[in-house]
């Protein structure tokens, strides 16, 4: 089947399942990685709000609302599926759930930390499940994320994502 028969996982759907894996914080916090964050896991060093953005947020210094958080959050995955259909090739012929589990690994380590990956990313162009999901698990990621990466390396290896 290819990706254009299949129905695109929608944006709730997505934001539901970077919620879980983030979490959503209100008020700026440094992430484990030392880097100041709000909303769902929006880097504010690397990824500072943009203009148009600021104009919705307001003050994020101060906190931000609920509503500001999910835009923050929709533009991010915007963002992350631009740069992972830009940087690998074969990202629109995987199904979308495949394509999720890269979104998500894109959104944690950014699309640099995602291409470093060289090895499942190998194994996914040649729809070698199995050897991907062990690269996605064969990795500091996997040790720092735990839980996160195990789901994500199980999206990888049977196309299901499961909570």
């Amino acid at each position: 089947m290819k990706i254009s028969d299949q129905k695109k996982l929608e944006i709730n759907e997505l934001m539901t399942r970077f919620i879980l894996h983030e979490g959503c914080k209100l008020m700026p916090y440094k992430c484990p990685a030392g880097y100041w964050t709000i909303g769902v896991g929006r880097n504010l060093e690397t990824n500072p709000p943009t203009s148009e953005e600021l104009k919705i947020i307001g003050d994020y210094e101060h906190g931000i609302t609920k509503n500001a958080a999910l835009f923050l959050l929709r533009h991010d995955i915007e963002r992350v599926e631009k740069e992972c259909k830009k940087n690998i090739p074969f990202f629109s012929a995987l199904d979308d759930e495949r394509q999720y589990a890269l979104l998500d690994m894109a959104f944690n380590l950014g699309i640099k930390g995602l291409l470093k990956f060289r090895r499942m990313l190998k194994a996914m162009r040649e729809e070698d499940w199995e050897k991907a999901a062990f690269e996605c698990l064969n990795s500091m990621y996997a040790k720092q994320t735990g839980k996160r990466a195990k789901r994500i390396a199980n999206t990888i290896k049977t196309g299901r994502f499961e909570i």
